[in-house]
């Protein structure tokens, strides 16, 4: 059975706990400011398109045709939120092929933490674009009485958000541990192939629906 990192402690000090939900953020987030050095000094050396350079451009342009397609709005005012959710929780995830790399998105708390991300992203873009008295008549339509339920269909989001991406990467994590008890000396190979799709599979879910979300707050519902 997979651990929630969060249960896993390394340091405790009186308030203050580091768990492998912390470490392993820390370690993510690490790879992906070093990649990014590696592209920037790249670009700074000649000027010249690099291999890593290409995959970073070639993946950004993917990222931004789709928000352009889902929302039918100017992409590049989403491009950097959208973007870093889904590298974050694309590269949690692929790290996770790596033995002894623990997931931090496979915590219960990194998932909310992202969907809260998102939570406060909706208002944020959707007052920027037309206003708080606009934005805020939206939860009184089709009446006032809808008040309240739409309050809570907000919240809703942010629980199914955060359960739906915590629940695929618990449940990818114990397929791949059946898997390996079953055929140890088979599965390897594509039990890190499966990573590599379930892993893009979930961090495109994630961002899609966040850029659903923002699509409608910022052109109406």
């Amino acid at each position: 059975m997979s651990i929630d990192p969060s249960d896993i402690i390394y340091f405790e000090w009186h308030f203050v706990r580091i768990t492998a939900t912390l470490v392993y953020t820390w370690i993510t987030l690490a790879v992906l400011i070093i990649i990014t050095l590696f592209v920037r000094m790249g670009i700074q050396k000649n000027g010249k398109l690099s291999k890593i350079q290409n995959v970073s451009e070639a993946l950004l342009s993917v990222i931004d045709k789709q928000i352009k397609e889902i929302s039918q709005q100017d992409s590049s005012r989403y491009l950097p939120f959208v973007g870093t959710l889904f590298i974050f929780i694309f590269a949690a995830n692929i790290l996770s092929i790596i033995p002894g790399f623990i997931s931090p998105t496979g915590s219960l708390n990194t998932t909310i933490a992202l969907a809260l991300c998102v939570f406060f992203a909706i208002p944020g873009y959707g007052i920027a674009s037309r206003g708080v008295k606009e934005y805020l008549k939206e939860y009184t339509k089709p009446s006032v009485l809808m008040l309240p339920f739409n309050i809570i269909g907000e919240f809703s989001r942010v629980i199914s958000l955060a359960v739906r991406l915590y629940g695929n990467v618990m449940s990818s994590s114990i397929i791949v541990a059946i898997l390996l008890g079953v055929i140890p000396l088979f599965f390897p190979a594509v039990i890190q192939m499966l990573g590599l799709l379930t892993g893009t599979i979930q961090a495109y879910i994630f961002s899609i629906l966040a850029i659903v979300y923002i699509a409608a707050a910022t052109k109406g519902k």
